[in-house]
């Protein structure tokens, strides 16, 4: 059972940088693809960046310039560093895996394993 634990979440004034991490265990090899999410109060949650098994990332078009996600396969950690934060990146943040491919797009339903999430917040 693939288990996700995020860390790094916290409150930053517009402009500063955070990054998070996920604690990814209970599986062998590197055939999980992941991605992180995030969901604001009200708002349906949304696909960030996702990075698939062989490297290539994707990004949702609010973030690209200003988040990078990376995996450093040997220590089965995932990172997002977000860089240039806005008040409207304040959420809560996933990470999340599953196994297999990407097919493009970063979908909630597309991924079978979730961590419990890490709370952002920019402030203005």
């Amino acid at each position: 059972q693939v288990q996700l634990v995020e860390s790094g979440g916290g409150s930053v004034q517009a402009g500063g940088s955070l990054r998070l991490s996920c604690a990814a265990s209970g599986f062998t090899g590197s055939r999980l693809s992941m991605g992180w999410f995030r969901q604001a109060p009200g708002k349906e949650r949304e696909g960030v960046a996702a990075i698939d098994r062989d490297g290539s990332t994707s990004y949702a078009d609010s973030v690209k310039g200003r988040f990078t996600i990376s995996k450093d396969n040997a220590k089965n950690v995932l990172y997002l560093q977000m860089n240039v934060l806005k008040p409207d990146d304040t959420a809560m943040y996933y990470c999340a895996a599953r196994w297999g491919p990407l097919y493009g797009g970063i979908y909630p339903l597309d991924f079978g394993y979730w961590g419990q999430g890490t709370q952002v917040t920019v402030s203005s």
